[in-house]
């Protein structure tokens, strides 16, 4: 098992650590009422998918 040889000092790890952060979620227009979706999702404003109504709202 890799055991580390010497301590990381506290700039090091917060260096390194500010590279992990989240992305925004990308969303599209929905074709039929132009709110924003999720891709490859209902639209949950007006529930339809690929053209067709898929979900009652």
């Amino acid at each position: 098992m890799a055991v580390p040889k010497r301590r990381m000092s506290r700039s090091n790890t917060r260096s390194r650590r500010s590279q992990w952060k989240t992305s925004a979620v990308a969303t599209q227009p929905c074709p039929q009422c132009k709110s924003p979706k999720l891709p490859h999702a209902a639209c949950g404003v007006c529930g339809t998918y690929n053209g067709r109504q898929v979900v009652e709202v």
